[in-house]
Order: C-alpha cells, then structure tokens, then sequence
C-alpha cells in the first residue's frame, strides 16, 4: 500500500513538470508568433522608393476618322515610385514617370511627365495589383493644337521576383480629348505598359 502511494505522488509530480514544459513552450511559441505577426505589420506599413522603367505600346483612339495615318507608338518610359503601406493587404503607391505616348505620326506625339497614384492590393506574397487615377503634363511641345494635361485611369499589377526586383503591366486608359476644343477633333490616349522595377 504504502508502496502504490509512493508512486502514485511520483507520477503526480511528473506530470506536473511535463505540463509545466508544454505551458513554457506553448508561451513561447506565441511570444514567437506575435512577434513575426509584428514584424510583418512593420514592413508592410513603411514605406519603400523604387524605381521602374520599360516599355511603352500607345495609339489614339480617334472618335470619327483619323486625321493622319494613326499607328501606334512604341517607345519607353521612367519613373520613380513611393510604396506606403496601410495594412498588410492595402498601400498607395504615388509616383512620377515620364511616358512618350500618342500616336507614330510626329505630329501626333505626345511626351508626359505623369503623376499616377495607385491604390494598391496584396493579393499573396509576390503578386499585386493597383488602379487609380493620373494627371499628365505634356512637355516638349507646345501651342500645337493638343491639350497641355492629361487626365487617365490606370489599372496594372505586379509580380515580385525576389525582395527587390519585379515586373509588371500596366493599362492607361485616357479620359479627356487630347485636341484642343477648337479643333473639332475628338480623341483619346490609349497605352500599355510592360516593364521591370526595383525597389531599395
């Protein structure tokens, strides 16, 4: 009897320190988890600078004929960029970016330097996408029968290669007439973007 005791009493303080060791490590694990939860939370809500650049595929989408051959430009585009996170899915990305857009004819270029904002969606790790609206000042030409601002809506997405380099694909869809009122034209801005970023 008094041996079935003293075991009994043994076993109770072994099981004591098992369930001890299972709460210290369980504690530990979410001190562990909190604090990945935290870091995570911490680098999505800063803000990262990048830059991107590539290629631009753009035409004029005329309302009635063309008043010149309307072939579609191809050229390049610049920009830098600010990432600022709001949460861990949301972020506003403003930038500013210089796009030779409009149509082939010489007369029918269009030069910006553009300022898109993009509400901007985590939808897993390495891939997002954005939409929002942009301005455009026209540079290089002016008093030429063509609107000096430009006003767009823009939608693209993004696929992160590694923690600095992406590409990504954007579409412009221009709002407003690029002709002057006075002209009797009616057309508007239509480009594709396909390039590569990085991000310091």
């Amino acid at each position: 009897m008094k041996k079935l005791l003293l075991l009994t009493v043994l076993l109770s303080f072994i099981f004591q320190g098992f369930a001890q060791d299972i709460k210290e490590v369980t504690a530990s694990q979410e001190i562990n988890d909190s604090v990945k939860v935290k870091e995570k939370w911490s680098a999505s809500s800063g803000i990262k600078y990048g830059i991107r650049a590539g290629y631009t595929i753009s035409h004029l989408d005329f309302e009635d004929t063309p008043i010149m051959e309307n072939k579609h430009r191809n050229s390049l585009y610049i920009g830098f960029m600010a990432n600022i996170g709001l949460s861990r899915t949301l972020s506003i990305v403003p930038e500013i970016q210089f796009s030779a857009e409009g149509a082939n004819e010489e007369l029918l270029h269009l030069d910006y330097i553009q300022m898109p904002v993009l509400f901007r969606f985590r939808f897993s790790e390495k891939f997002h996408a954005g939409i929002g609206p942009q301005i455009g000042l026209k540079v290089h030409k002016y008093e030429d029968g063509m609107k000096n601002l430009a006003y767009s809506a823009v939608i693209g997405a993004d696929y992160k290669i590694n923690y600095a380099i992406f590409v990504d694909v954007r579409y412009n869809y221009g709002v407003r007439n690029v002709f002057d009122e006075t002209s009797g034209i009616v057309a508007k801005n239509r480009n594709i973007q396909l390039g590569v970023g990085y991000k310091f």
